[in-house]
């Protein structure tokens, strides 16, 4: 599916769904899950820990509270904190996954930050491209806007230089 790159917090995207980068189980302590579990300003990790655990590479869904989207979907690329690194696999999986969950609950946006990077262990570029690939294979059924996000200026340039190569 076609996708475009944005840079920024991920708490203050505006979507349907905003994807969280987590870690089987599903605790949300800092980087993407720190800055939603914030801005959500409800008991989001709460009710994500009731989901999980899960299995390296699922998903689950929780409300988003006071976040400008309807679902937090959590995607765990990584194990357990402390347990080992993210794989090319678990965030290929991961990243799937998310979007097949958006398109079940018929969203039409999502948000998804490159998973598997900062503490999960994998470098940003080779994440970014496992997701933008990820995102680009995927055959959306309702899902028309999706946008793979980073944070810092530097990651933004690499994730839209990754970006246009995966489109090529």
């Amino acid at each position: 599916m076609e996708f475009t790159t944005v840079q920024g917090d991920i708490a203050a995207q505006s979507a349907d769904a905003l994807v969280n980068a987590a870690g089987t189980s599903l605790r949300m302590g800092s980087g993407v899950a720190g800055a939603l579990r914030r801005a959500a300003g409800g008991p989001i990790n709460e009710a994500a820990m009731d989901e999980g655990p899960v299995d390296l590479g699922a998903v689950a869904v929780t409300d988003a509270y006071e976040l400008d989207a309807d679902h937090v979907i959590h995607a765990a690329a990584m194990p357990h904190y402390g347990d080992g690194r993210a794989t090319e696999q678990s965030i290929a999986d991961a990243t799937r996954n998310a979007l097949a969950a958006a398109d079940e609950m018929d969203c039409e946006s999502v948000v998804v930050p490159v998973l598997g990077t900062g503490a999960a262990g994998f470098a940003f570029a080779e994440g970014a491209r496992i997701v933008c690939e990820a995102v680009a294979e995927y055959e959306a059924n309702g899902l028309s806007d999706a946008r793979v996000i980073a944070y810092s200026d530097e990651e933004f340039a690499e994730l839209e230089r990754i970006a246009a190569d995966v489109r090529d």
